[in-house]
């Protein structure tokens, strides 16, 4: 299989992968959006093929014609570069276009797109641009997941969504000791990172120790039976005026019935499973929940130089690393400068991947990112000290 192949059936699973996703939802649950961080299905469906249609197909492809011009205010996301957009909060108000008439447009761009990849002497920018485009809608592929479940889990019956994102225990209790020393951190290799993951640089780190499980759902019980969500002592001060403001008492997800915790999964309503890692916590409980233990979340730079040392993949876990640029970062031109760089303020480092990761689309260098408050997204706590 030539190298043209290999991306066409690459780009071809994941535009089918997306819409597998999706399968198990009713026309319904492809519109609301309950939270501005919430991205309804539909929109989701509609800017990951945008996405393809303005940074590859239009700049490219001669022949290609636009298939609805309303559609790039309509589905992008946050480039300032492309233009005007509906803003991120109202992406659920938007009943028009029909699911009908989205899936249409994916078809439609998918077909021209493999069509163009059928094509000779495609030059490696070209190339390039569409391996960013898979990638990106790897991404929306687990923002899909996350949202979904946001949607669903806020609906009175708790439906059932089905199988395919579930954790698994974790139940070593050991740490790993690293020693102090200098360490080459960063992305190197010749397949795809993004542009956050260079360049390469060295850190020096003390010596520390890192758990090798996640915190599970029983040690978390363990945390709110002694009250930890009360005790501002274990709380960043931002943190506790989080939980105040929003009445927060457990994680996301987690109802308290008949003097049992509860939490909603995609398989349902269910008792919480303690052996089961917690999960929809935000970074200001990550946190809290590390001092009552006597430890710290890790560093990025110290899970990274961890993580060949144990299993990760179920959740993304937060670091306490601030996300900012590596030594020597420098901004793409134009539209696709915008993807991550300007998002390096007010945000914080999560490291791994999760169940909801697409397949091949992990790696230790990676530097996801959400603001401390984030709690919908898959994300847990691994400890250090």
């Amino acid at each position: 299989m030539n190298t043209h192949e290999a991306l066409k059936a690459k780009f071809l699973t994941t535009r089918n992968h997306s819409e597998a996703i999706c399968s198990p939802l009713e026309v319904e649950d492809y519109v609301p959006q309950p939270i501005a961080d919430v991205s309804p299905p539909k929109w989701h469906l509609a800017h990951s093929t945008w996405f393809f249609e303005q940074f590859v197909l239009l700049p490219f492809a001669p022949e290609y014609q636009v298939y609805q011009e309303d559609f790039a205010y309509l589905f992008n996301s946050y480039y300032n570069h492309a233009g005007d957009r509906v803003l991120r909060p109202h992406r659920g108000l938007m009943s028009r276009p029909p699911l009908r008439e989205v899936l249409a447009y994916r078809a439609y761009v998918t077909e021209k797109l493999a069509i163009f990849l059928n094509g000779e002497r495609l030059s490696e920018k070209i190339l390039e641009r569409i391996v960013l485009g898979i990638n990106h809608e790897e991404q929306h592929q687990e923002l899909l997941a996350y949202d979904l479940k946001y949607i669903l889990g806020n609906q009175p019956t708790f439906p059932i969504y089905g199988p395919g994102f579930e954790t698994q225990p974790e139940k070593s209790g050991e740490f790993l000791s690293l020693a102090e020393g200098v360490y080459e951190i960063g992305y190197a290799g010749e397949g795809f990172c993004y542009d956050n993951e260079l360049g390469r640089h060295r850190v020096f780190l003390e010596k520390f120790e890192i758990s090798k499980d996640l915190v599970s759902n029983g040690e978390f019980l363990e945390f709110i039976a002694a009250e930890g969500y009360q005790n501002f002592d274990f709380w960043l001060d931002e943190g506790l005026q989080f939980i105040k403001n929003h009445g927060i008492e457990a994680p996301l997800y987690w109802h308290r019935k008949d003097g049992e915790w509860w939490n909603y999964t995609l398989q349902g309503f269910q008792k919480v499973n303690p052996a089961l890692p917690v999960q929809h916590v935000s970074f200001y409980e990550a946190m809290a929940f590390a001092a009552w233990k006597g430890c710290r979340l890790p560093t990025e730079f110290e899970w990274e130089v961890a993580s060949g040392h144990f299993a990760w993949g179920q959740l993304w876990e937060w670091t306490n690393s601030a996300y900012l640029p590596y030594p020597g970062f420098q901004k793409m031109p134009g539209a696709l400068g915008e993807y991550n760089g300007k998002f390096m303020v007010s945000q914080h480092v999560l490291r791994g991947a999760s169940v909801a990761t697409a397949k091949d689309h992990s790696r230790a260098t990676y530097r996801n990112f959400f603001h401390p408050s984030s709690r919908w997204i898959y994300s847990g706590i691994r400890l250090a000290k």
